[in-house]
């Protein structure tokens, strides 16, 4: 009987592998075609001789062919790494010395480890290495006595092809077939164009029949997939016997995939082309970012910003189950592998056990793109493993490879809220198998395929901040939770995601800022302390290990849940289309958890992650070096350390009526010169860092007299109180059902001429921006003075020194804004209360602040040269454009600053926040030593302590 593809293509893998030393003409050749030709279940004997002699050659040479298949083909061998071009020159010589009646169609080309095959009658060529042979066993169709299908050159899929399926997904929606019906008959394609080119049934045996059986203008497209539907649903034997033989030829899948009824769909010629192009693709190699693709191409813009939902690109996606899992599985193998005693068959099979036991969970999987990698990386673990317990010369006595495999899709599981990426996810994970599958029958050369597909993934569609995941799947039989849960912040919840939130996170009071995969953070520990033994790893924004969400989140985590971090990516830059800064945490339980913790940094945002091991890591993601690891940095409403109160610039609430711009002002001052008295500077972050200039009205000291005088000032003043009273109705129409306004509220409609905050300095003050760029190594900061207000994007130090400025300018405050501080965006957010009032300030001598001052005032100095008196601060802190003497200035005052809190300075940003760290502790946690001890004794031991050290 003749072998099948799928065998062929096994035969001809393990045929690779056992050749892929060859080289030698001489010695190997015919080893090399007897076995070639076995590969297709022929014997070379009986078809092919070596050294065929040719006499007519030109000037009236001999040859010998070294391989000769009469009227088929001719093989010329060379050595490996020899011109192929010189072998196909020698082999058309040949071609032409012998008889017409056994002159073959087909010349081969090879040096061992590439194949060049010329079909003489249509000019086609095939041209590949020995390792990519199972890919083009039909090119030799002849060999046993077939007729070579004319393949198309297909591309491999990518993300281009799964947009075609997401434009028929659009075209058919907007034509009216849409829903439960439309997703489905999705993934249905999806599965059948994988099918298609992976052996599941002969290669493009789809597209010919779409091409060859269905009408051009494709209006009877949609029946003919009804019917195919149906025929992938049954059984060989419980077919009608009158079954067409082409839809008959194709094999029966399972009873679920194709298992429901749907509604015919409607196609026309368009739809139908678009089906044809996406067939063309090879779909063989499907990768993560192809469902990914499909679902980004599906779901629409809006419902996927609302989900926080966004693929996880295998990048993000090896960052995760790498420390999770994958890492620690590879170094038990190799050890296992070197072991040389009797018992290591033994251990080997235990660990087979092991590995197949293992259950994994994502509860937020989208289209599965965690799963599927998961999967593959464990089949591949397998795979290799496998080989190990059955070495070469003990492969051939393996009867049946199907028996081998201990891993299976049922141990995954997955929630998903919507329909159909659930259902991407599921199919996604049968394709990964198929595939795993056939590696593993190309090591044995023996065809592995789970068709009818009778094991299926525990995918459940559902909101997984409402299931319980107990249900899903028991905690004590979990071993990973991990995945990519929704990036929503805090202020773009909608209400029903907010009372999520706080519903799981139990903060009280207001119910805390959290973004919305704290949720899963927290559900995920909970779900563990139900009994589970597994660990915990998720793609998270950086904003859960930076700001204020910190003691929100972490104390939950740590002390209620009794997890530790295991392992840590800090903020790096977000693979996939979404600007987003990530980390990625992995907790286990306490008691559980590595002894050395692995922490992953980014020392450029498109660089490789450099890897530090720790013996604790903190919320903050750095080492505790001492310090409690547990601790976090709360919001505090006063410095902790002996400094100055900073406070925000003013904040008038008036709608834009009482601020004016160049252009404005002077429109005013046109019909109004006398308003010119009230009007002021009015500085924010943006004119302070960039330039330009606003004005604002100053009206506190303006009399009703004086202001009856200045009828348009008087009408903006009328124009802000109808605001404020439009902002105090729109609290009273709030849907939340929020308490009426209060008095402050009221009182500031009833007096238009006061802001809401009032900040106006009389005397030179420090001036620090709210919000900072990233790319700014530092914050800049600088004085300003009367008549200049400050706006509510700054933060004013009244009464500021040199020492002040020194400090504050300096990396180590730098270091503390950055790890402590929250982020806008990706840009630094200066907080009174978490960043300026936590801040451990260095204690020092007059001479140690006299020195500091210097090297603060030659930053000024820098700053103020003729050559940079036109720069804006903006332009002054870009990295690119720094002036040098700006730059060195700078650096001698960090030096300096570090200096003041330990002897020797500081490595690096971390070593400086893990020092400071210590100090914030010393500060709000006095030792047990001293309890009686107040808070100014605290402090002056700390910093006693820190001299000492």
């Amino acid at each position: 009987m003749r072998l099948t593809w799928p065998e062929i293509r096994a035969r001809a893998a393990k045929f690779s592998e056992d050749h892929k030393l060859d080289h030698y003409e001489k010695g190997q050749t015919q080893t090399f075609y007897n076995e070639f030709f076995a590969c297709f279940g022929v014997d070379r004997k009986q078809v092919a001789v070596y050294e065929q002699r040719v006499k007519n050659l030109p000037q009236d040479r001999k040859g010998f062919i070294d391989l000769f298949m009469p009227g088929k083909l001719i093989v010329e061998q060379k050595s490996a790494g020899l011109d192929l071009r010189v072998a196909n020159d020698q082999a058309l010589d040949y071609y032409e010395g012998l008889p017409e009646a056994i002159k073959p169609r087909y010349i081969l080309t090879c040096d061992f480890q590439r194949f060049e095959l010329l079909d003489l009658d249509t000019r086609r060529e095939w041209r590949f290495p020995l390792a990519d042979l199972k890919k083009h066993v039909e090119a030799f169709a002849f060999i046993i006595g077939v007729e070579t299908r004319q393949f198309r050159n297909q591309k491999p899929a990518n993300p281009k092809a799964s947009e075609l399926l997401g434009k028929l997904h659009r075209q058919l929606e907007e034509d009216g077939y849409s829903g439960h019906k439309l997703q489905l008959l999705l993934v249905r394609l999806l599965f059948i164009l994988f099918a298609d080119d992976t052996g599941i049934w002969p290669k493009d045996q789809f597209l010919v029949w779409l091409e060859q059986r269905t009408q051009p203008d494709g209006r009877d497209l949609g029946e003919k997939l009804t019917a195919l539907f149906g025929v992938l649903d049954t059984a060989p034997d419980d077919r009608q016997a009158s079954l067409d033989a082409d839809l008959n030829a194709f094999p029966h899948i399972n009873g679920a995939l194709f298992a429901e009824r749907i509604d015919t769909a409607s196609f026309n010629n368009a739809l139908r082309d678009i089906l044809l192009d996406a067939s063309v693709f090879d779909w063989g190699s499907v990768s993560p970012a192809i469902f990914g693709s499909l679902f980004e191409s599906v779901i629409d813009k809006v419902t996927r910003r609302k989900q926080g939902a966004h693929y996880t690109p295998e990048e993000a996606i090896q960052k995760v189950i790498g420390p999770l899992f994958l890492d620690d599985l590879y170094i038990e193998f190799e050890a296992l592998k070197a072991r040389k005693d009797g018992a290591r068959a033994k251990a080997l099979a235990a660990y087979h056990d092991k590995i197949a036991a293992l259950t994994f969970f994502d509860p937020a999987c989208g289209a599965g793109n965690f799963l599927v990698v998961a999967y593959r990386e464990m089949r591949e673990l397998e795979r290799l493993l496998l080989r190990e317990i059955h070495p070469p010369e003990s492969r051939q006595l393996v009867l049946d490879v199907t028996l081998l495999s201990k891993l299976n899709v049922n141990r995954f599981y997955g929630i998903e809220i919507d329909e159909f990426p659930s259902q991407i996810a599921q199919v996604a994970l049968w394709m990964t198998d198929h595939i795993a599958n056939t590696n593993l029958g190309d090591d044995f050369g023996k065809p592995f395929a789970r068709v009818p597909l009778v094991t299926a993934p525990n995918i459940r569609q559902g909101d997984a901040l409402e299931i319980d995941w107990a249900d899903v799947l028991p905690p004590a039989e979990c071993s990973y939770v991990f995945g990519n849960p929704p990036f929503i912040g805090s202020k773009m919840q909608s209400d029903a995601q907010r009372a999520q939130v706080r519903r799981i996170a139990q903060l009280g009071g207001s119910g805390g800022t959290l973004d919305y995969v704290a949720a899963w953070f927290l559900k995920a520990g909970t779900y563990l302390a139900g009994g589970g033994i597994g660990r915990i790893a998720f793609v998270a924004t950086n904003s859960i290990c930076q700001g204020e969400q910190v003691a929100q989140l972490w104390p939950k985590l740590f002390n209620e849940r009794r997890l530790e971090i295991a392992f840590a990516h800090r903020t790096f830059v977000w693979p996939g289309r979404a600007a987003v800064h990530c980390v990625i945490v992995g907790l286990a339980q306490r008691g559980d958890e590595p002894v050395e913790k692995r922490l992953f940094s980014y020392p450029t945002s498109k660089g490789a992650p450099v890897e530090t091991r720790h013996g604790a890591l903190t919320a903050y993601l750095f080492d505790a070096n001492g310090a409690d690891r547990h601790l976090t940095v709360a919001v505090a409403s006063s410095p902790i350390s002996d400094a100055r109160r900073l406070a925000i610039g003013t904040k008038p609430v008036d709608g834009g009526y009482l601020i004016f711009d160049a252009v404005e002002r002077a429109t005013l001052l046109s019909v109004e010169p006398a308003a010119e008295e009230w009007l002021r500077p009015y500085v924010g972050a943006d004119e302070y860092l960039n330039g330009g200039q606003r004005w604002i009205l100053a009206l506190r000291n303006c009399g009703a007299g004086e202001l009856g005088k200045l009828p348009n000032v008087l009408e903006r003043v009328r124009k802000v109180k109808a605001f404020r009273l439009g902002k105090i109705a729109a609290k009273r129409k709030d849907p939340l059902d929020l308490p009426s306004p209060g008095a402050t509220s009221m009182s500031l409609a009833a007096t238009p001429t006061a802001y809401h905050i009032t900040l106006i300095p009389d005397a030179p003050f420090l001036l620090l921006p709210r919000v900072s760029s990233e790319r700014r190594e530092y914050a800049a900061i600088g004085w300003q003075e009367p008549p200049v207000i400050p706006s509510d994007s700054t933060t004013v130090l009244n009464d500021a020194t040199l020492f002040d400025f020194a400090v504050l300018t300096s990396a180590s405050h730098m270091a503390w804004l950055r790890h402590i501080g929250g982020r806008l965006k990706s840009d630094y957010r200066y907080s009174i209360g978490l960043v300026y009032n936590t801040f451990p300030w260095p204690d020092t001598t007059p001479a140690q602040r006299a020195k500091v001052e210097v090297l603060a005032q030659a930053v000024l100095d820098a700053r103020a040269l003729p050559k940079n008196a036109t720069s804006t601060l903006a332009d002054l802190y870009d990295p690119d454009r720094m002036p040098g003497e700006l730059f060195k200035a700078h650096k001698a005052l960090d030096a300096a600053v570090d200096r003041l809190y330990a002897a020797k300075g500081f490595a690096d940003d971390r070593a400086r926040v893990e020092h400071l760290f210590r100090l914030y502790e010393a500060l709000v946690m006095p030792t047990a030593a001293a309890p009686a001890a107040n808070r100014r004794t605290s402090r002056r031991v700390a910093r006693r302590d820190t001299r000492l050290a």
